[in-house]
């Protein structure tokens, strides 16, 4: 068990606990998080946990928020000292991973929600993630077509949904491996044959 600070203001005790979550769905399937395991991990009670949050689904939420907030803020940066349109597509691939890569937890947590049958705050939290996370991937597609990069004749959604689920098929086979890290290694390789893909042909 890992004590905590335990007059960490309220804002500061949430955010422990949001990374708590985080923690423990990096080692066991997320549906088994109860509010006693994250209770005990932070060496807190549950009356103590329920002082910031009502209810286990009120912490997710506050969980899809913090991944939505905190890595679309993550690849703002990545893109804006970008050359161009391309050179962000591929700022935003690898910097997605190495978010992954540094949160394992974080795609435990999104898989679970988006197979959650019930519509849940959390669940929409995850679905407007990707809905934004599409947008930015099509505008930059789009504008990677009038730069003269990519292929004009080019599918945008098409290509920003292949973009996206692969991502994802790298994200699942380094679960399967059981080594999130590997995804470092292999998404420049692979967003090099996606590159190929839409890049314009001279």
């Amino acid at each position: 068990m890992r004590t905590r600070d335990h007059h960490l203001p309220a804002e500061e005790r949430r955010a422990v606990i949001v990374q708590t979550v985080i923690e423990l769905a990096a080692e066991r399937n997320p549906n088994g998080i109860t509010t006693a395991a994250i209770a005990e991990r932070m060496g807190l009670t549950q009356g103590a946990l329920f002082r910031h949050f009502p209810n286990k689904a009120a912490v997710l939420e506050a969980v899809m928020g913090w991944v939505a907030e905190r890595l679309l803020a993550r690849l703002a940066r990545a893109t804006e000292g970008a050359t161009s349109p391309l050179a962000a597509l591929e700022a935003m691939f690898l910097t997605h991973a190495e978010f992954v890569a540094e949160h394992p937890g974080v795609p435990h947590l999104l898989f679970g929600e988006l197979q959650n049958a019930d519509r849940t705050a959390s669940k929409a939290k995850v679905q407007s993630l990707v809905e934004r996370y599409a947008g930015q991937l099509r505008g930059l597609i789009e504008q990677g077509k009038a730069f003269g990069e990519i292929d004009p004749d080019l599918d945008t959604e098409a290509a920003a949904i292949l973009f996206i689920g692969t991502l994802q098929g790298l994200v699942i086979q380094s679960l399967l491996a059981g080594d999130v890290g590997r995804i470092r290694h292999d998404a420049p390789r692979v967003f090099a044959i996606y590159q190929r893909g839409i890049r314009r042909r001279s």
